[in-house]
């Protein structure tokens, strides 16, 4: 076997830190991290959302080691453990996906009433996927999307070589809905899947709890080489309930500004609010519906209160009211504003619930992702990518 260092392989990530116990992607820059050291954030963001490992080889094993980060919520339902999913493409065309998981990892504890946070370490694993076909192809491993994740080593029985970017380059930020949650599978999360209907070279900022117009992730996404830039608003600014509606406009124009000033005319997609009952004219903040855990079962629900809309609390109808306001007056013929319940409206909501009134189930990211994907198909160049 050969044993190759991970880190040029790697694809879809902003940075790589080297650590004792392998490289980990991250979805944000260290200066970017050190302005919030949010533990929500930094979970997030380390968690390898979109992420891939792409080999040009004629090997007929591949095996990856490396150590996951198990989340272990006391008093909620175990979390099933992340999964890696290695496609194969021989000949230009796909010949299956192969799925695993690693049980063996460090394990986080989270008081889920505290947030107090404790780590254990624990080994290596490895991944192994024998018998692949013979030939020269290319391997796609996906990396968890809900998993933190560092690599320490990629064997092949055959050389191997990187596979450079060739399509163009789409960056989209947005929250746990971009990032994954409940989707079973990392190419089952709607972005992925658009993604792969398109052919575009992604970079998921998809950031579970944590699309709260950052200034940091605007300068990230402008200093990104990037042919698409996309952003999923809405549900973080309602169920995090830290803005009000005499901030949102203001704060999203600032947003777009940053990103203009790296992306002048690259095509900008806003996407609005997917269809989420519980907050549609109910403020936040969110909070765990204590029945249901005691049930053993996670659900959200929405705890502000509708007559304080009137004073600037915000909703996501409200959401989607300033967003297409500040649209209209940025007067940026690149711009687009994608309403949000044309890819997952009531009566889809009401076809495909929310599992936990706040996150898409399977059937959601796919019908989310296939509409989307109908969106974006006409903005992406189809020649030369950027950078």
């Amino acid at each position: 076997m050969i044993t190759h260092d991970p880190s040029p392989f790697l694809h879809g990530h902003v940075e790589l830190e080297t650590t004792d116990r392998g490289v980990r992607p991250h979805r944000l820059p260290a200066w970017a991290r050190r302005r919030c050291p949010d533990p929500q954030l930094l979970m997030a963001e380390g968690q390898p959302a979109g992420v891939r490992l792409v080999l040009r080889t004629a090997a007929t094993v591949l095996e990856v080691d490396a150590v996951p980060t198990k989340r272990v919520y006391p008093g909620a339902p175990p979390r099933p453990d992340g999964v890696h999913e290695l496609e194969v493409a021989l000949g230009g065309a796909g010949t299956g996906v192969a799925r695993a998981s690693l049980t063996e990892g460090d394990v986080e504890r989270i008081d889920l009433a505290t947030g107090a946070r404790t780590l254990e370490p624990g080994p290596v694993g490895t991944l192994r996927f024998a018998d692949l076909p013979a030939g020269e192809k290319t391997l796609t491993l996906w990396l968890p999307h809900d998993e933190t994740t560092a690599l320490v080593a990629v064997r092949t029985d055959a050389p191997a070589e990187p596979v450079p970017t060739q399509a163009p380059r789409w960056v989209h930020h947005g929250s746990s809905l971009s990032q994954g949650s409940n989707a079973a599978s990392p190419t089952g999360t709607f972005v992925v899947d658009a993604a792969r209907r398109t052919g575009a070279h992604l970079t998921s900022l998809g950031l579970g709890g944590s699309a709260l117009l950052d200034p940091f992730v605007a300068r990230t996404i402008r200093d990104l080489p990037a042919d698409l830039v996309s952003m999923e608003l809405g549900i973080n600014l309602v169920n995090a309930d830290l803005m009000r509606r005499r901030a949102l406009g203001p704060a999203l124009h600032g947003w777009l500004d940053t990103v203009r000033d790296g992306h002048p005319t690259t095509p900008v997609v806003l996407v609005s609010a997917l269809h989420c009952a519980i907050h549609e004219a109910t403020p936040g903040p969110a909070a765990f519906d204590p029945a249901a855990l005691a049930e053993g079962r996670v659900a959200f629900a929405a705890t502000g209160d509708p007559a304080e809309v009137a004073a600037g609390r915000l909703t996501l109808e409200v959401v989607r009211e300033v967003m297409a306001e500040v649209v209209a007056r940025r007067e940026d013929p690149h711009l687009h504003l994608v309403d949000g319940l044309a890819l997952f409206g009531a009566e889809d909501e009401a076809a495909h619930p929310l599992p936990d009134r706040l996150h898409l189930e399977v059937a959601g990211h796919a019908l989310v992702g296939e509409r989307l994907a109908a969106v974006l198909a006409p903005l992406l160049p189809s020649l030369t990518p950027a950078g």
